[in-house]
């Protein structure tokens, strides 16, 4: 089946223009053409993101995907289409994941193809369910472009907000983080998440780029050219006027750094050193030397990174000690570590944690990771499936309750979050003890250098902007970094780099209207999506 605004134009009647003819021909691409240039497409989206940045290829990327589905011949065809470009989108997006494996390589190499490419084709289905769910709309009401563009976004935003929380949820490479890396101008963007969140800055790029697949339709007769270029400006609009916005927001919102002095300390330990209980002495003598090294002003708290040392310190006093030693007098040592049941019992349960100590080596707060990853912290269906997970130990770690608030003496009160926590939307902190600013510790080491720490440092630090709060990150590897409630890197370290941040804390913003009503501002954007799809609109 052909492009329905095509065949209602009588022949002979059809005004044909350079885009005109592109969009028919790469209609009528067929069997390993047509596939093949999804697949393509798929992969141009992912260079969006971060690290390449490449945020113009979304208007290549989505006229083409749209243009492909014009010649598509039904549900099934629109599905395949649909799934192909999301295999390229996330293979290219997303291969780093099998990174980690290589770690301890003798043990899952066969489970490299499942996470290079089984991933990739899972996530995949729900591009494919959106085309489909859109293309079935379309064709069922006989929609003309306009309407069909807007059916189409809003589609993306569902599957990607049902991706988002589906089977424990992976929210990674939403289309909105194409505006969180370093393309110009991203930053002004990037701010409409304070507005609607991530998904819905993503609805309105994937509405602001589709709308341009109708600069490929073929008009009947003469038509003034304001009418002509009207997808043009209305795509524009949706892109120049939010950036606009958040333009005037940066300029007229300094940065406040009123809060106490804190020091992030990343050690950069290889992964395969990590566990290994050979190098733990010296793992942990790293952390103490970085920590102890004279601050110019004194120190609040010193942050180390997620698991950063590998045995119980509920259990271990001499380790406690040790780390009291380095802890500025009246502050703290706060630390990513693993915490499991009261002594003396044996150990019977485990947590991915966060605890602070204090300058006599007490343990005073904790938080326990609540949103695990799957087959790294624990086996879904352990008792089906014959396999361990891919960190060290064989014990699954249990969750915690979910988002908190610690609130220290002389520190602000903070909303703790282990490594991939971060990357929820509107799951980060407790809104009803809302804290100051959000501490989160994690470890990329697994990835080497790939995309996935750049990419995470951008989903990191998008939460700062949605929840208007200061994002505190420190990484074993990775990116550390010291981020304002506006998304403005302050401070930061490279990955791969061994070394410390001395820097003051900035002051959060008032709550922003996501951090109120979180995703049901995306809700309301999808109903005003649906709005045009009713009405038809040419």
């Amino acid at each position: 089946m052909r492009d329905w605004a095509i065949y209602r134009i009588p022949p002979g009647s059809r005004i044909d223009t350079p885009l005109c003819r592109l969009a028919e021909d790469v209609a009528a691409l067929s069997r390993w053409r047509r596939y093949g240039l999804a697949f393509l497409l798929g992969v141009a989206a992912a260079a969006t993101m971060p690290p390449l940045d490449l945020t113009p290829l979304l208007a290549v990327a989505f006229p083409g995907l749209l243009w492909l589905d014009d010649g598509s011949a039904g549900p099934g065809a629109s599905f395949r289409l649909g799934w192909v470009f999301g295999f390229g989108f996330f293979l290219a997006g997303l291969y780093w994941i099998a990174a980690a494996l290589f770690v301890d390589l003798d043990r899952f190499w066969w489970l490299v193809p499942f996470a290079a490419a089984g991933l990739p084709a899972g996530f995949a289905i729900y591009v494919g369910l959106a085309l489909l769910g859109a293309s079935l709309v379309a064709r069922t009401l006989h929609l003309p472009p306009a309407a069909r563009a807007f059916a189409f976004a809003v589609a993306w935003s569902a599957a990607e907000w049902v991706r988002g929380h589906a089977f424990t949820g992976l929210p990674w490479n939403l289309i909105g983080y194409a505006w969180s890396g370093g393309f110009p101008g991203a930053g002004a963007m990037l701010q409409s998440v304070a507005l609607v969140g991530i998904y819905g800055l993503g609805f309105v790029t994937v509405l602001a780029v589709s709308l341009l697949a109708l600069l490929g339709s073929p008009r009947h007769g003469p038509m003034p050219a304001v009418r002509r270029w009207a997808p043009a400006i209305a795509a524009g609009l949706l892109i120049v006027v939010p950036a606009l916005g958040g333009a005037v927001r940066l300029a007229v919102t300094p940065t406040v750094l009123t809060g106490p002095r804190l020091r992030l300390v990343q050690p950069s330990i290889p992964q395969s050193l990590k566990w290994d209980p050979a190098a733990a002495r010296d793992n942990f003598r790293r952390l103490l030397d970085l920590s102890a090294t004279p601050a110019r002003d004194r120190l609040s708290a010193i942050l180390w990174p997620e698991a950063a040392i590998p045995f119980l310190l509920g259990r271990d006093e001499p380790a406690r000690r040790a780390i009291a030693a380095v802890v500025p007098k009246g502050g703290f040592l706060i630390t990513g570590a693993l915490r499991a049941n009261p002594s003396p019992a044996p150990v019977a349960e485990i947590w991915n944690s966060i605890e602070a100590l204090d300058d006599r080596g007490e343990i005073v707060a904790h938080y326990d990771k609540a949103h695990l990853v799957p087959f790294g912290e624990y086996v879904p269906f352990r008792n089906l499936l014959p396999i361990t997970k891919i960190t060290a130990g064989t014990m699954d770690f249990s969750a915690g309750r979910g988002p908190q608030t610690i609130d220290l003496p002389g520190l602000p009160p903070f909303a703790p979050l282990v490594c991939y926590e971060a990357i929820f939307p509107g799951a980060v902190v407790d809104e009803t003890d809302r804290p100051a600013w959000m501490l989160n510790v994690t470890n990329d080491a697994w990835y080497g250098r790939s995309s996935g720490p750049y990419q995470h440092f951008a989903i990191a630090r998008t939460r700062a902007v949605e929840e208007g709060l200061p994002l505190v990150r420190v990484a074993n590897n990775g990116i550390s970094a010291v981020i304002d409630p506006l998304g403005r890197v302050l401070a930061r370290t490279d990955l791969d780099a061994i070394g410390y941040v001395d820097t003051a804390l900035p002051g959060p913003a008032s709550p922003t209207p996501y951090a109120r009503l979180g995703d049901w501002m995306l809700l309301g954007l999808l109903v005003l999506g649906v709005v045009p799809v009713a009405l038809r609109l040419h």
